[in-house]
């Protein structure tokens, strides 16, 4: 049987459109797409701060004479009253010895002209002066006994050492107006974290105070503050608010301030950078979204959504605070907003796209 030559060609021009249409329909790009996450946010301030020990002292010499040994590891963690240093003691415990056998034969003398002055062999004058005698006397005696008592050095509280500065063997002590560092003594639990705050922060904490009902003083000890270690995720470590400056260093332009934390894990060293996290407001409800669908360019930051028309737009942003691996949005973004959270690599602003709907809102993961 045979076509004629017109149906033919009439055949083949539907058989081309359909294969058009199929292969256009083919190449719309599929995406998932999710609606933002409502949840409760607060402001922070990230800051760069520095550890610092709640106290820290040099040890030294309080006595002349040979360092006899040391009691601790370089680095070690002591508890307050350990023995770390013991200076020569020899000639401290003779002078001892002296003072109280001065001491007991002048008080001997003491009590013999006391007898003798019940049988007038002897003037009130004679008795005074050999008082006086006792009494210096017992002013050398504990004057040696404290100098033997610094041939000891201990620890004045709990906390850790650092690298002992001189060996056994070295004279120390040798010098009052210069006196021989033996060890530095830090007390690192608790520890001290200090950073500062720009002005505006500082404002808009100081009137989030205020709306809460709270001032400095209230909030210093109850206000928490986090920090983190460079090679840390998040703020593991928490503390509370110590101390507020009352001025502004002009220089700078910031106010100091100071947590404390407790350091039970020895986890924050004195010296050691961190990164200071401190909330300047009270929580408030906002749209969230991961960041890992947030675009930037020279524009700003900026999102992928589906219209009605399943047609891809752009939405600008203006970011809060950050909230775990979400980010929180001011403006640019509704809770209907269709955001594509799969597939952007394939698609641009005006393109049709096939939109699935994700199984879950865009809630912090």
């Amino acid at each position: 049987m045979k076509y004629p030559l017109f149906l033919i060609f009439f055949l083949g021009l539907v058989f081309s459109a359909c294969s058009k249409k199929n292969k256009i329909q083919n190449q719309v790009p599929e995406v998932i797409v999710a609606h933002p996450f409502k949840e409760m946010v607060t402001h922070y301030d990230d800051n760069t701060g520095t550890i610092a020990a709640t106290q820290q002292i040099n040890l030294v010499a309080r006595v002349e004479g040979f360092l006899e040994s040391i009691n601790f590891n370089d680095g070690q963690r002591v508890k307050k009253g350990d023995l770390l240093f013991v200076i020569q003691q020899d000639s401290y415990i003779e002078k001892v010895k002296r003072a109280q056998a001065t001491l007991d034969y002048d008080n001997s003398e003491y009590q013999r002209q006391l007898a003798m002055l019940q049988e007038n062999a002897t003037s009130q004058a004679e008795v005074e002066q050999y008082l006086s005698q006792v009494q210096v006397a017992k002013a050398d005696l504990e004057l040696a006994k404290i100098n033997l008592n610094y041939t000891e050095v201990r620890a004045p509280y709990d906390g850790l050492l650092g690298a002992h500065q001189v060996d056994v063997g070295a004279l120390v002590g040798s010098s009052p107006t210069s006196p021989t560092v033996l060890v530095t003594l830090e007390a690192i639990i608790p520890v001290y974290v200090n950073f500062n705050i720009n002005m505006s922060d500082a404002l808009v904490l100081r009137e989030a105070l205020k709306k809460l009902g709270q001032g400095n003083k209230e909030v210093v000890g109850s206000l928490p503050v986090y920090v983190a270690l460079s090679n840390e995720k998040g703020f593991p470590h928490r503390g509370v608010l110590d101390f507020i400056n009352n001025s502004l260093d002009t220089s700078t332009g910031t106010v100091q301030i100071r947590a404390i934390f407790p350091n039970e894990d020895l986890a924050l060293i004195p010296g050691f950078f961190v990164t200071v996290r401190v909330a300047i407001g009270p929580p408030f409800l906002a749209l969230t979204i991961p960041h890992a669908i947030i675009q930037t360019d020279q524009a700003g930051e900026f999102v992928f959504t589906v219209n009605k028309k399943n047609i891809v737009e752009r939405n600008d942003l203006l970011l809060g605070p950050t909230k775990g691996s979400s980010q929180s949005v001011l403006k640019g973004l509704t809770e209907h907003d269709r955001v594509i959270v799969s597939g952007i690599n394939r698609v641009k602003v005006g393109a049709l796209v096939k939109p699935q709907e994700a199984a879950n809102t865009l809630s912090v993961q």
